[in-house]
């Protein structure tokens, strides 16, 4: 929503006013994703300088870290509309597919001057290329990663915050795999200068000696980084609202946020404009869809659906099963429209509409976006029927 960061905040005011953090089993889960969108947060990979302990890595490897910001997701896809980024470096992932405004995006896309994907299957990106495109394959997680020093393994923070370790038992795909580790240091390796405190060859030899960087860079959190990995279940990482710390505040206190309004969707009300929550199914993964039965929502052999309320199909002057459109009501003027969306009748409030992601981010707009953290708002999109 153009406002979600607003709800959390009230989410959390409303358990907050009960008593909720830092009681056991009671207080907020914020599901963030795969376990590397959030280790790799843990272990300082961000856009935002300030999330990112600088001075001290810079003392551990001698040499001074950028201090700029960096683009988040809506400010890259920005920049390469633009022709200002010219080069990309996908490690997974299927950017193209998962981003919004997909029909401005796949055009844009070969204007990189580079685009490197590293990713374990291919996927969508990898069919759209720059002016140079290079598709490394890597190791996947379930498949057996052995390096100089012998088997290794990885480490995943799960929702919870627990540190988990991960190996794989498979036979390669191919005995010319390479691990994504690897690939990435060969990359550093080519481009930078030597630096006697950076060995990427110890490093992709040995993965604990990684983990042993962690812990240095991150005491706190992960000392003791490969004996701790070993526990069954894995280990805790310190949340200080679980132990109800709220030393890092101003005051000391706990902080309650105020809505500016009581609306998220960052857009008023009109004739005709109806709000545009995408969706997944339950036989999907991210943008990975393994099939065409959404057993949650009682839809089977298709994809090309438009939830509606019982009442608003009336309102239409529709009927379960007729062929209707969408269109973005969008400030930029740009025509973003997509057809062939099967009415399906479903418990939703008046006013919005539910359809499949990512099939519809065609309909989102780049500029489309939460105002406080820049993630593109899907779930509050303004759109119009398209009856003809």
């Amino acid at each position: 929503h153009r406002f979600g960061v607003q709800n959390v905040h009230m989410a959390c005011n409303l358990l907050l006013l009960r008593g909720n953090i830092g009681k056991p089993g009671a207080g907020p889960c914020p599901v963030r994703g795969h376990s590397n969108v959030q280790g790799q947060r843990t272990v300082g990979i961000s856009e935002n300088p300030e999330l990112v302990p600088l001075d001290k890595l810079a003392t551990q490897y001698g040499f001074e870290p950028p201090r700029d910001k960096g683009l988040n997701t809506v400010e890259a896809c920005e920049g390469i509309l633009k022709g200002d980024v010219r080069g990309f470096i996908a490690l997974g992932g299927n950017f193209l597919r998962a981003i919004p405004d997909t029909q401005r995006m796949e055009p844009a896309w070969g204007g990189l001057r580079l685009s490197v994907q590293i990713a374990t299957k291919l996927n969508r990106n990898h069919l759209v290329p720059g002016e140079v495109t290079y598709l490394l394959p890597c190791l996947s997680r379930i498949e057996r990663d052995v390096q100089a020093s012998g088997p290794q393994t990885v480490s995943m923070e799960d929702s919870t915050s627990v540190i988990h370790p991960s190996f794989g038992d498979v036979e390669p795909s191919s005995k010319d795999l390479l691990a994504e580790a690897t690939i990435v240091a060969e990359i550093a390796k080519a481009t930078l200068p030597d630096n006697p405190k950076l060995d990427w060859t110890a490093w992709t030899a040995d993965y604990a000696k990684v983990r042993d960087a962690i812990a240095e860079t991150y005491p706190e959190w992960f000392y003791d980084f490969n004996q701790r990995l070993k526990k069954p279940g894995g280990f805790y990482r310190d949340n200080k609202a679980r132990r109800r710390d709220f030393t890092a505040t101003k005051s000391g206190l706990a902080t309650f946020f105020a809505p500016t309004q009581l609306s998220a969707t960052g857009f008023a009300d009109a004739p005709g404009l109806l709000r545009l929550m995408t969706l997944r199914s339950n036989d999907q993964f991210n943008t990975t869809i393994y099939g065409y039965e959404d057993r949650m929502r009682d839809v089977s052999g298709t994809r090309e659906i438009l939830f509606m309320n019982p009442e608003d199909i009336v309102h239409y002057g529709l009927k379960d099963g007729d062929a209707v459109g969408l269109a973005t009501d969008a400030p930029d003027g740009l025509a973003r429209e997509m057809r062939g969306l099967k009415v399906f009748s479903y418990n939703i409030p008046r006013g919005s509409v539910g359809a499949y992601y990512p099939e519809c981010n065609v309909l989102v707009p780049v500029g489309h976006y939460a105002e406080e953290s820049m993630v593109p708002a899907a779930k509050s999109v303004p759109v119009r029927l398209i009856l003809k």
